[in-house]
């Protein structure tokens, strides 16, 4: 009986540290996700400035076409 109580016990602590290493992994994923995510909306921001920069001018800006 006390060694299929161990065994059992030593069964579930192999299950616990596998999960443990399971959450230790995801984290690491979702901690570079997050990083990922920041550069992603820092470049969206940067381009969506420049493009609003470059394209909407005022009609007294704009270039006449070259057939013109």
């Amino acid at each position: 009986m006390a060694q299929n109580l161990d065994g059992r016990l030593i069964d579930i602590e192999m299950m616990l540290t596998e999960q443990q290493r399971m959450l230790d992994d995801l984290n690491d994923v979702i901690i570079k996700q997050g990083k990922e995510i920041d550069v992603l909306k820092k470049e969206n921001a940067l381009l969506k400035t420049l493009i609003e920069r470059e394209t909407v001018k005022p009609l007294s800006e704009e270039t006449p076409p070259p057939h013109y």
